[in-house]
């Protein structure tokens, strides 16, 4: 059985006045994302917006249970470690087979 668990947030990321300077912002998230969970992490929407950006993540496990642990352990991680704001969270899991 595999299941996909997946999270998407949309930030808002403050003082930042270009894209340039939003877009370095969210590939340091992205990458420490990445990094720190295994998970696969892309900007999903809201590319041309200077200030908000809408992320998603995924995480293959055998476990509902674990791909969501990840996917909460990620929110904390981007709440307690990111100089931004969250408005949305969704966390999602589906299991295949």
């Amino acid at each position: 059985m595999m299941t996909v668990s997946m999270i998407r947030l949309i930030i808002e990321i403050p003082e930042t006045g270009t894209i340039k300077d939003k877009r370095r912002v969210v590939n340091s998230v992205k990458q420490r994302l990445r990094q720190k969970f295994r998970m696969s992490c892309a900007e999903v929407d809201l590319q041309e917006s200077r200030g908000f950006a809408e992320l998603g993540g995924a995480y293959v496990s055998n476990s509902r249970e674990l791909g969501e642990g990840i996917m909460n352990k990620a929110l904390a991680f981007v709440e307690g470690s990111c100089a931004l704001r969250i408005h949305d969270v969704q966390i999602h899991s589906e299991t295949y087979g």
